[in-house]
């Protein structure tokens, strides 16, 4: 890697919207301090919806004994993740910024990968591949992290599965943006509650920008869920919001969006070869994890993944006609 003299090196924005982190902020802040780009040269904004956990109370204790990159909390009263994105924008001194998820942590070269990598591709987007791991020391939330970054189960999401190359793709997990795309194709659509990033790089590429994906871009990301009940609600939640979003006018262009959808409408035919499939991969990762337990988790995982999903998507249609 070669690194531009830090008088040239652009200030970074970096965004954090949080709700009730207490577990994860703190080890997210470490991870984000610990980078290797220029003290003075970045700025962290945590964007926290009201949290009524102890968030707050450390995220003002890391304001105060940081003394590295500038940290500011500000109030998302509105909760949602693309209010939070907007009101971090809107404070933003940086000429790139940089979307981080408090349920992760983030390579020392994360800042200056995502830098770099933006200045020589000429993208107006860039971001890299998440490697999800276990929120707990169980059985099922190891099984839910594997899904998570499993072919089988995050389909085309190379931000998900991770790619061997750059890669221009539609839409990253936690973007790096050059500031003038906001000024070119507007803000975060507070309607897109749940796909605030698929929206907005959808609108990038409509407008001829360039989305990348690097490899050696790297963070690990805690699940929001960590037990099988937890991970179907969710899906549904993600389901929903793949086809209630067609009131809005907003089309996903990627089919893999919509799989979910079609298996649970021809559950009679489609559930045979999917139980082959699901079985054949959760014996393949059981045994190359060398955890026979994984045999029975996986396919539970990979149904509340599916299942869930589709069955979100039949309720966003149905929230269309209500």
């Amino acid at each position: 890697m070669i690194y531009m003299p830090e008088r040239i090196l652009p200030v970074v924005t970096i965004i954090v919207p949080c709700l009730n982190e207490e577990r994860h902020i703190a080890e997210c802040l470490d991870s984000i301090l610990a980078n290797n780009y220029p003290a003075g040269k970045a700025e962290i904004l945590v964007v926290d919806g009201m949290s009524k956990d102890r968030t707050r109370e450390i995220v003002q204790r890391y304001k105060i004994q940081n003394t590295r990159y500038k940290i500011q909390l500000l109030d998302n009263p509105k909760v949602i993740t693309p209010a939070a994105m907007n009101v971090g924008i809107k404070n933003a001194k940086g000429d790139i910024i940089i979307k981080m998820d408090a349920h992760s942590v983030y390579a020392k070269d994360y800042i200056s990968k995502c830098v770099e990598h933006l200045e020589e591709s000429g993208a107006d987007n860039v971001g890299g591949a998440l490697q999800s791991i276990p929120a707990k020391n169980t059985l099922m939330a190891r099984a839910i992290a594997i899904c998570l970054s499993h072919m089988f189960g995050a389909g085309g999401s190379y931000f998900r599965t991770g790619a061997g190359q750059p890669m221009e793709v539609d839409t990253v997990a936690f973007g790096c943006y050059r500031r003038e795309v906001f000024e070119r194709i507007g803000m975060f659509d507070e309607r897109m509650e749940k796909i605030e990033d698929l929206d907005l790089n959808l609108r990038l590429r409509k407008a001829g920008g360039k989305i990348m994906l690097f490899p050696d871009i790297k963070a690990l990301y805690y699940p929001s869920s960590d037990n099988l009940k937890d991970f179907f609600v969710h899906n549904v939640t993600d389901g929903i919001w793949t086809t209630y979003p067609l009131k809005f006018g907003f089309v996903s262009g990627s089919l893999r969006h919509y799989i979910p959808l079609i298996f649970v409408l021809t559950l009679p035919v489609s559930i045979w070869p999917y139980m082959l499939l699901s079985l054949f991969f959760s014996l393949k990762i059981a045994i190359i994890e060398r955890d026979n337990k994984l045999l029975f988790a996986m396919p539970l995982a990979f149904g509340a993944r599916h299942i869930g999903y589709g069955l979100g998507s039949l309720i966003g249609i149905a929230k269309l006609v209500v």
